[in-house]
């Protein structure tokens, strides 16, 4: 079966029932890279992602008995808000298996997406807990499963985002940066733009914890991932579908991973300079720019913004990530001697002008010359770095720095 013929099938089926989002210029990320930069904004559809495409298409081509036998998915929660949007619209019953980690924000999205045609059911940590699960589930109760990202059908319905790119760029796509996950939307683009626009390049962007996709590349077949880190929650798999995997390893030939903190530094910038609220792995394909900004200049490059579903719960994380990418925020175990003074010393003679302390926790030892405090410092720029550590050791305060040690800061800090 081509794909491409089911992309074009889909279009049609999605007509009335998802929007044609913008595909506009970003004037700062064009000045910023001397390109012209494109942002298809699919953080503005129905349900803040493009999930809606490839559910919607997949739920609406099952035959009347199939839908009877109600849905059933698992999502780490946008595919679940398109599961859910559709069953409603389709009044079918879905059941709805999310990690336990899943933000709030997207779990009151889901009910009211799917109001009284939904059943959501929270098992594990990590998608792929969620996924094993729900597979369970489905056998045990004869329902149909409606897979995220592995299907032909939700490949088709992802890959009406590129039918629209092309349409609505009537000049030639030098680049196109699309966020990978588990592979859905990656390979419904890349099977439209080898038939429409095969000279433009396409990088496929990873977070640097969960490269599910490069690894596979890397290896020449589908690999599972042992860990991951799960923060980037739209993006973070073990496992990319098996048909994508396909596509992609004939298409695909640049994969870019982003360390969580740049995707983290890319929120906030996205937020304070354009007023746009993303999810990290909205951010993907922006954060991406800077390792192609040689390539990229005088070009035209669109990016697929893939989604907006974030919590306001996840911002000071957020902030934190970002500010450690950027070596602007630091921790110690810091030896303090138990004299007065000592404190005052710190502040006066370690820290610089700008430094600013976030985090301090001290408690006072008896019988002892030194106690340990755990101190968090913000600083204004990060090369005041060596300047600290210098006036530590000058002032014979011993320390520890804790950036460096995961299990020591988790233990302390959490």
């Amino acid at each position: 079966m081509e794909i491409y013929k089911e992309i074009l099938a889909a279009r049609e089926r999605l007509k009335e029932v998802v929007i044609e989002t913008p595909c506009v210029q970003n004037l700062n990320l064009s000045e910023r890279y001397s390109a012209k930069i494109l942002l298809k904004r699919e953080d503005l559809q129905l349900v803040r992602s493009y999930k809606i495409r490839g559910a919607y298409n997949k739920i609406s081509t099952l035959n009347n008995e199939s839908q009877q036998q109600g849905i059933v998915c698992a999502s780490a929660g946008n595919h679940a808000q398109g599961v859910a949007y559709s069953c409603n619209l389709l009044n079918i019953k879905g059941t709805i298996f999310m990690p336990a980690t899943t933000p709030k924000q997207k779990l009151k999205q889901v009910e009211l997406f799917g109001k009284q045609n939904i059943e959501i059911i929270l098992f594990g940590d990590t998608f792929d807990d969620a996924y094993e699960k729900a597979i369970d589930y489905c056998q045990e109760n004869n329902n149909v499963f409606v897979h995220p990202f592995d299907d032909t059908m939700v490949i088709a319905g992802q890959g009406t985002v590129a039918l629209e790119v092309v349409e609505q760029v009537k000049e030639k796509i030098d680049f196109l940066f699309v966020p990978i996950g588990g592979g859905g939307l990656s390979a419904g683009m890349i099977s439209v733009f080898s038939k429409l626009s095969p000279e433009t390049i396409i990088i496929g962007v990873e977070p640097e914890g969960a490269p599910a996709m490069k690894v596979s590349l890397e290896n020449g077949r589908n690999t599972e991932l042992e860990e991951i880190d799960k923060f980037v929650d739209g993006a973070a798999v073990k496992r990319v579908g098996d048909l994508n995997f396909e596509i992609c390893k004939e298409k695909l030939k640049i994969v870019q991973l982003i360390p969580e903190g740049k995707i983290c530094s890319t929120i906030l910038k996205l937020y304070n300079e354009e007023a746009m609220v993303v999810e990290p792995a909205g951010a993907l394909s922006i954060a991406a720019l800077d390792y192609f900004k040689d390539q990229i200049e005088a070009k035209t490059v669109v990016c697929v913004v893939s989604g907006s579903n974030n919590d306001i719960t996840r911002t000071e994380e957020i902030k934190e990530r970002a500010l450690f990418y950027e070596g602007l925020k630091h921790y110690f175990l810091i030896q303090f001697p138990q004299r007065p003074g000592a404190l005052k010393d710190f502040v006066t003679k370690v820290l610089g002008e700008d430094d600013d302390i976030t985090f301090f926790q001290f408690s006072k030892k008896n019988n002892r010359e030194s106690g340990p405090a755990v101190v968090g410092v913000e600083l204004k720029n990060k090369e005041d770095l060596k300047t600290m550590t210098n006036n530590l050791e000058r002032l014979n305060f011993h320390f520890q720095y804790l950036n460096d040690d995961p299990a020591l800061f988790t233990q302390l800090i959490g």
